[in-house]
């Protein structure tokens, strides 16, 4: 291996583990407030959020504008509720956003693991999908650029994984042949299958 591609959400940061606890802390901090039953809108917004990321056209759409892809949730959760959504919609979007930015942490020993593979001399890349604003806070909250020689964000470069440009892309930043580069992800498809077909080991 001379080269690493690498994903960043829950692979080097713990994206999805605060996902529950934040929708539950806005709803008491936003929701109940405003009159809305809390248990009636955890209800619907874990099966609307299922619903929304469920179809792979929309999941690709809405992923570049993550904030508005939460309003659009919360706004369907609070219809199925009942109650109004517009302003309210919004309110819950960014404090949940906020609660979200707080809670995330990267896993244990990432810093190190990185750099310990700069030190071998090993080119690394970082690609990831995603909304461009959110995954260059994330990166700069957490300190990660110093360790990558290339790094792709969907929102930037106009395309995501599985497509078979980014992959083709981050190696060619890397001076890479397939041959002797590998990618790590925690996605079947997009950081272990795709890269795969390209010829990488993932």
């Amino acid at each position: 291996m001379n080269a690493l591609l690498v994903d960043l959400d829950d692979t080097l940061l713990d994206y999805s583990g605060g996902v529950d606890s934040s929708w539950r802390e806005t709803c008491e901090a936003v929701a109940a407030p405003a009159g809305v039953d809390t248990t009636a809108l955890l209800g619907a917004l874990v099966e609307v959020r299922r619903w929304f990321w469920s179809d792979p056209d929309r999941h690709g759409r809405e992923r570049v504008d993550m904030l508005g892809a939460w309003q659009k949730i919360a706004a369907h959760a609070l219809a199925c509720t009942g109650a109004p959504g517009g302003a309210l919609a919004a309110a819950l979007a960014e404090d949940f956003a906020a609660r979200r930015r707080r809670a995330m942490r990267l896993f244990p020993g990432v810093p190190e693991s990185l750099a310990r593979l700069r030190e071998r001399g090993i080119g690394l890349a970082l690609v990831t999908n995603g909304d461009a604003s959110q995954q260059r806070d994330k990166i700069a909250r957490h300190d990660l650029a110093r360790f990558f020689d290339v790094i792709v964000i969907e929102g930037e470069f106009g395309a995501g994984k599985p497509e078979e440009s980014v992959y083709r892309h981050a190696m060619a930043g890397l001076d890479a042949r397939p041959d002797g580069a590998w990618m790590v992800g925690d996605h079947l498809e997009w950081d272990v299958a795709a890269p795969q077909g390209l010829g990488l080991r993932a």
